[in-house]
């Protein structure tokens, strides 16, 4: 069947599984690549702004949206904004968007062609991609056996090793607490145990002493279990004052592969990002490393067999020596400040390789322009131990002008609920230097004001106005050490003794004197005004 632009070089497949081509891909007229022949309607599997997202790149593309949403998200904003809407559950994840089963029911009653994972829930899950293959439904991301090839941590481990990419000394298996002794006793303190099966801060722990390995596994262990129902522990020596960058790769099923640079994420908290930015202020200074970790990057996500996009993510040390850590099988939530240097919508490209469509570009073909930094805007208390938040939005005042990007999800009345990750909209700014950037960014947070509730708005102007930030030494202990900056000095130790000397001789100044026989008179004025001298 000849492809709707003309082009007879293109056929269906038997599999509905997206075009074929019977030709080189360089042949067919570029027309191709912007026109999406098989889908007529997608189905999110997600919420919050990331539905958001992909309901906007769909309705521009001329694509159907259908999302799903559970008990509390049934006033959502990427409910009113899809084209069709299905209820999957109430409230608890387990019950409504991680049912495989009642995602693919929606996606069959509404008559969707495709899924977009969006980010969490089972963007990274095997058994889903492999379920929406069964039920003849595109999954638009990475193919199942990718998923798991990458999905285990150790199993990434391995797979980065093979293809020859530097990876942080660490286990490439989960470990018994007999391992984790000898592993510590080899390598030295401090370690770090991770979860095998996932990522996002969850199941890690930091170990400085031996004494303490067998609570910290016990307790990363469980953890591990309930976010990702394995629990699953390895452990690598923990680089201090790393640096965390990633690469953002994408192919297509034609073999191609090719990087769109990379994003500094060495702002977080509880090993969760919540400041990126494009490019990194270390590979601006030394590019050499763009092409260095993504050429590692793409030999990584090559040994996979992967296609559609993906994030290879780093640890860089202080000698600029750059290690493996994982690879992301998904969109990630800061991929705007990629799209806003390179000027591409990572969406509208997952899309249009899920149809069996080439790389429209090559690799010399990419270029970075500008510097863009994103805030992640979270409805927290990020002096209080970054306490979630959930409420009622009183008052929502967008920030606006040139070079702003809010990728959001929340409405004036609307209700946070306590259910979900509190993030609120992604802040996103562009400018042509990042000290412009910055500038811009403070610009947006002052204008930005959430109402009702707590959120982490005026925190990032503290972070961003900050000397080490502005210098760009950053690290992934940024935020613990930007406290302590803060905290007030410690008194002197011989204040309390001072404190009681003045008290002793206010007391002693203010005692009247003796009787001497002759009557004395003192002005109320006068005895008022010593008195404040004395205060």
């Amino acid at each position: 069947m000849p492809h709707p632009c003309g082009a007879a070089a293109w056929k269906w497949p038997n599999s509905r599984f997206g075009l074929r081509s019977v030709d080189k891909p360089e042949a067919y007229p570029t027309g191709c690549y912007n026109s999406i022949c098989m889908f007529r309607k997608v189905l999110i599997a997600n919420r919050g702004e990331i539905a958001v997202r992909v309901i906007r790149t769909l309705r521009e593309m001329g694509i159907g949206s259908v999302a799903v949403f559970s008990d509390p998200d049934r006033t959502s904003l990427h409910v009113r904004m899809a084209d069709e809407a299905a209820h999957i559950g109430p409230g608890p994840s387990a019950e409504s968007y991680l049912r495989i089963d009642r995602i693919l029911d929606a996606a069959r009653r509404h008559g969707a062609d495709a899924i977009h994972p969006g980010y969490g829930f089972l963007s990274e899950n095997a058994d889903f991609a492999a379920a929406c293959e069964a039920a003849r439904l595109v999954f638009i991301g990475p193919s199942a056996a990718s998923i798991r090839a990458m999905g285990s941590k150790t199993a990434a481990r391995r797979t980065a090793i093979a293809a020859g990419a530097p990876v942080i000394p660490g286990t490439d298996h989960a470990v018994t607490l007999e391992a984790l002794y000898h592993f510590a006793a080899t390598h030295g303190f401090p370690v770090l145990l991770k979860a095998v099966a996932g990522g996002g801060g969850k199941g890690m722990r930091r170990v400085d002493r031996e004494s303490d390995l067998e609570s910290a596994l016990r307790n990363a262990a469980s953890e591990a279990e309930r976010a990702f129902r394995s629990p699953e522990i390895y452990v690598e020596r923990l680089i201090e004052r790393s640096r965390h960058i990633e690469i953002q790769i994408l192919g297509d099923r034609h073999g191609n592969m090719i990087h769109l640079g990379e994003r500094e994420c060495s702002i977080q908290r509880r090993h969760q990002k919540v400041i990126e930015e494009c490019p990194s202020p270390l590979i601006a200074r030394y590019p050499e490393m763009r092409h260095e970790m993504g050429q590692a990057a793409i030999r990584t996500a090559r040994a996979a067999g992967y296609y559609n996009a993906g994030t290879v993510e780093f640890l860089v040390d202080s000698d600029r020596r750059f290690y493996f850590l994982e690879m992301n099988t998904r969109l990630q939530v800061e991929h705007p400040v990629t799209e806003l240097v390179t000027g591409l919508d990572l969406v509208r490209l997952q899309v249009e390789i899920a149809t069996g469509a080439p790389l429209p570009f090559a690799q010399e073909q990419i270029e970075w322009r500008g510097a863009a930094i994103e805030c992640r805007v979270y409805a927290e208390d990020p002096f209080n131990d970054f306490l979630p938040y959930p409420g009622k939005i009183t008052r929502l005042t967008r920030p606006l002008g040139p070079g702003i990007r809010l990728d959001g999800c929340v409405y004036d009345g609307w209700t946070v609920p306590m259910e979900y990750d509190p993030l609120l909209a992604k802040l996103a700014v562009w400018a042509d230097t990042r000290d412009h950037a910055t500038a811009r960014m403070i610009r947006a947070l002052r204008e930005y004001d959430v109402g009702g509730i707590h959120t982490n708005l005026a925190f990032f102007r503290q972070i961003l106005e900050d000397a080490e930030f502005r210098a760009a030494n950053l690290h992934t202990g940024f935020i613990d050490e930007f406290f302590q900056r803060r905290q007030p000095p410690e008194p002197p130790p011989d204040l309390v003794a001072v404190a009681a000397l003045a008290a002793a001789l206010h007391t002693t100044a203010r005692k009247p004197a003796a009787a001497t026989g002759a009557t004395q008179t003192t002005s109320p004025w006068r005895e008022s005004g010593r008195d404040g001298l004395l205060r």
